[in-house]
């Protein structure tokens, strides 16, 4: 056993004498990693109108809340219009997974566009709150089968020297979609109707459907024996995983995390998640695969992509509330503020292709986690009150970080598998990384609440909210409150940010022990052939 230079222009990466991987990188029998040649430009635009669609989805309906909530109502529940399609993505992502790697990536891939674009003509035509969140699942579980199969797509047709190109076009489209989206869904209420946010998703559908129908062919695969599709292991998926999310949105909430609800659904989480072991032990081809947990590349990206769904909730969630809150700024500022790291994290991903050739995929990602730790802890240490352009220079800092740090173990994981493992290990990577980002939303949340709440309990100054249901209020309407309520009010919620950021920069720290003690220095890529 030694260590070469594979062909794909990572110095140091392990293989073997006879050209297959270190024990850690099992091969299975599979097509070759790559085609010879670039795929038809047709199907990158194909694949990067379906990133498109699950990119735009968030960003464009939050900006016409106000006008779905006015015309529907269900002011009390609207916050599932993202939980819904949020839990819906997650869970079916590791089913999406194993399916591409058993069916082939096409037909998913076309099975998950046309299930979205039912879900969007549903979604226009929905009557009351009720049917809008049911249609947001099905829009859900075909953007699980988008977001994982585009993934997959792109590890797929490019080989390993050019996959950072394709990445960073897929995270430019995240990146403009995140700028534009607010926009476009604020035009279409305001001028027009919050529907037309869910009908403009039809021509983009259709116009995906129809180029990856046409135009994109997959490599031939060898011929071998294709076992039962585990159908029990994606429902004891879907249910252990739906419940668990579920658990994790509502708690703190609908519910205190002690009460009976939390309890109880918490437990049966766990109970279904013991059933589901069981089952996968016993499937001949399970959902989820033991090996993703056993080898030790796949493992450690997974810990390290969980901690960085922790992570993203600080600027993604409380970033916005800073800005307007305590820097007093308008949704349009607060914009501005967020933009610059999803400007900042393509052109970060893109270049980190020289920095991983030259220290591999581990020692970039650390760079990058550690560098991620610095700004958020840095956040903390801001002047009060800050300047607007402070915290545009932190988000800007921790978009490149963040680019260096999860691009690397993308391409890395992915380069560690064959074809018919990489729709599996992808996404398991994606998975661990939004359950991440739930775990955060609840853990990081209950941090804020707390510091608010011990505030409030010990306030020096009379007239403010009676309780952390008044808060938001009192926020968004600061002249309702007298002048040093109002300033002591801008200050707790200065402070839960600023904890929420501490909590954040320990996450960045475990990812990067994690790293350093779990992945392996170098990763066992597969030579392409």
């Amino acid at each position: 056993m030694g260590t070469a230079e594979s062909g794909d222009g990572v110095p140091g990466e392990t293989v073997s004498a006879n050209g297959h991987p270190a024990p850690a990188a099992h091969t299975a029998p599979s097509a070759p990693s790559a085609p010879a040649g670039r795929p038809p430009a047709a199907v990158v635009l194909s694949l990067m109108l379906g990133m498109s669609l699950v990119a735009l989805d968030s960003s464009i309906v939050a900006t016409a809340v106000p006008q779905i909530v006015g015309d529907l109502g269900g002011f009390s529940v609207f916050s599932w219009l993202f939980s819904g399609y949020l839990l819906a993505v997650t869970v079916t992502l590791p089913v999406y997974g194993k399916l591409s790697d058993t069916l082939g990536r096409k037909p998913v891939l076309l099975f998950g566009i046309g299930l979205f674009l039912v879900g969007s003509l549903l979604c226009a035509l929905a009557w009351n709150m009720a049917a809008l969140i049911a249609f947001r699942i099905i829009q859900g579980l075909g953007g699980g089968a988008l977001q994982g199969t585009v993934q997959t797509l792109a590890a797929d047709l490019y080989p390993l020297k050019e996959r950072p190109k394709i990445q960073a076009r897929m995270s430019a489209v995240w990146a403009t979609s995140s700028v534009a989206g607010p926009g476009i869904g604020g035009l279409l209420a305001t001028y027009a109707d919050w529907r037309w946010i869910f009908l403009l998703n039809l021509p983009l559908a259709a116009l995906a459907l129809l180029m990856v129908a046409r135009h994109l062919t997959e490599p031939a695969r060898s011929a071998g024996r294709r076992g039962p599709i585990d159908w029990a292991g994606a429902l004891g998926v879907f249910a252990c995983g739906g419940l668990l999310l579920f658990a994790l949105v509502q708690g703190g909430v609908a519910w205190p995390w002690l009460s009976a609800p939390s309890l109880g659904l918490l437990g049966t989480s766990a109970v279904l998640a013991a059933v589901v072991v069981r089952v996968e032990r016993r499937a001949e081809e399970p959902i989820l695969p033991g090996w993703v947990w056993r080898r030790r590349t796949i493992a450690a990206v997974n810990l390290a992509m969980g901690s960085l769904g922790l992570v993203m909730v600080a600027p993604m969630v409380f970033m916005p509330t800073y800005a307007q809150s305590v820097l007093g700024l308008g949704p349009t500022g607060a914009g501005f503020v967020m933009s610059a790291m999803t400007l900042s994290w393509p052109i970060s991903a893109a270049f980190s292709q020289h920095v991983y050739r030259r220290i591999g995929f581990r020692n970039t990602a650390a760079v990058g986690v550690s560098l991620a730790a610095a700004i958020l802890f840095a956040f903390t240490l801001l002047p009060r009150p800050a300047e607007a352009w402070q915290p545009a220079l932190i988000m800007l800092l921790l978009g490149a970080a963040l680019g260096l740090f999860q691009l690397p173990l993308m391409i890395g994981v992915q380069s560690t598998v064959g074809w018919a493992e990489r729709g599996t290990a992808t996404a398991s990577v994606l998975f661990s990384r939004q359950v991440g980002q739930s775990i955060g939303a609840a853990l990081l949340g209950a941090v804020a609440n707390a510091t608010i709440a011990a505030r409030l309990a010990h306030a020096p100054v009379q007239g403010l909210p009676g309780g952390l249901d008044d808060v938001a209020k009192a926020v968004d309407e600061p002249g309702l409150l007298p002048r040093a309520a109002a300033d002591y009010l801008r200050e707790a919620v200065a402070t839960a940010v600023e904890h929420v950021f501490l909590c954040a920069t320990a996450a960045a720290v475990l990812a990067l022990l994690v790293l350093l003690l779990v992945a392996p220095r170098r990763f066992p890529v597969l030579p392409e052939e």
